[in-house]
């Protein structure tokens, strides 16, 4: 299930250290719910078609320069307009100080006035990329998201199967945790997911028969790390002696997780079956696969030289 998520308008003035100039009665609780930001400058001039009163709006040194060259008359009716619009918030960078007309229009219409020291564009660029992070599309799956030399690795299989016992061991030969057993996973583009642990399990590892581990306690901080890209997934099964299994490894597997296709890798277990060292030759195989390396392909088009040359002596 893909859910909906926003942002309160209260974390995103913490997180930027912004100062307000103005708080609307319902500035504990408003919400932001995209992603994008807006600077009015067209509006300003009194074009308001296909405006997004969604969007946090931005006032850069640019558009208070225009602002401060209307007359008081003017100033006033364009900004009464563009607050009618209820946007979030409106937030002016530079430490520039609001002029009259704006406080009024703020208090007016109840919305929020915030201000930063900022320059306008690399604080518009650190917002956006910080509200596409929080609201993107997410999904938890059950599994065991670990790094492994620099791949981030999504072990899945039913419960039982090994999962947290390998992360253990690759732990223990040097490898990072992100999450066990529930992986949070954020699409924060077309083709890339970031997998984390929700806060409350965060660190932490079951063990059966010996309980929950704080694997930051226990292997120190530099075995954990809060989030990582999500470059393959493990699907540990069962062995099956009636099923089939690719022996070459020429036939891609992918699996499908908020519509990104990852690679996926189905590596069946048995007793005695030393999973990590497997989990790590195939961290190593999907980088080099990465970088256009592909061992299977270079394996069977060996062969297939061998044999065709060795008919050539034959006729």
């Amino acid at each position: 299930m893909i859910d909906t998520y926003s942002v309160l308008l209260t974390n995103l003035v913490k997180e930027f250290d912004l100062t307000v100039g103005f708080a609307s009665t319902d500035f504990e609780s408003i919400r932001l719910t995209v992603e994008d930001v807006s600077r009015p400058g067209i509006q300003l001039a009194g074009y308001f078609d296909h405006f997004d009163p969604m969007r946090l709006q931005v006032l850069g040194n640019v558009e208070m320069s225009y602002l401060s060259r209307l007359s008081d008359q003017a100033r006033a009716s364009v900004l009464d307009r563009l607050f009618s619009y209820k946007f979030p918030a409106l937030l002016i960078t530079r430490n520039i100080p609001p002029m009259p007309e704006l406080l009024e229009m703020a208090k007016k219409h109840n919305i929020t006035l915030l201000r930063s020291p900022d320059p306008t564009s690399t604080l518009v660029s650190a917002i956006i990329t910080y509200l596409k992070a929080e609201l993107a599309p997410r999904v938890v799956r059950h599994g065991v998201l670990m790094e492994v030399y620099g791949e981030g690795m999504l072990l899945i299989g039913e419960s039982g199967i090994g999962k947290s016992e390998a992360a253990v061991e690759l732990l223990k030969r040097g490898h990072r945790l992100i999450a066990d057993d529930a992986v949070e996973i954020k699409k924060i583009s077309g083709n890339s997911l970031i997998g984390t642990a929700p806060e409350l399990v965060r660190d932490y590892v079951e063990l059966r028969g010996i309980g929950i581990v704080n694997v930051a306690k226990l292997f120190g901080m530099g075995a954990v790390k809060i989030e990582n890209s999500i470059d393959l997934v493990v699907n540990i099964v069962p062995w099956n002696t009636h099923q089939v299994y690719d022996r070459l490894g020429l036939e891609d597997q992918y699996t499908e997780i908020l519509g990104v296709k990852i690679p996926m890798n189905t590596i069946p277990i048995t007793p005695g079956r030393n999973l990590a060292i497997i989990l790590e030759v195939a961290a190593m195989n999907n980088r080099q696969r990465k970088f256009g390396y592909n061992p299977a392909q270079e394996f069977t088009e060996q062969i297939n030289r061998h044999f065709e040359e060795n008919m050539g002596n034959m006729v």
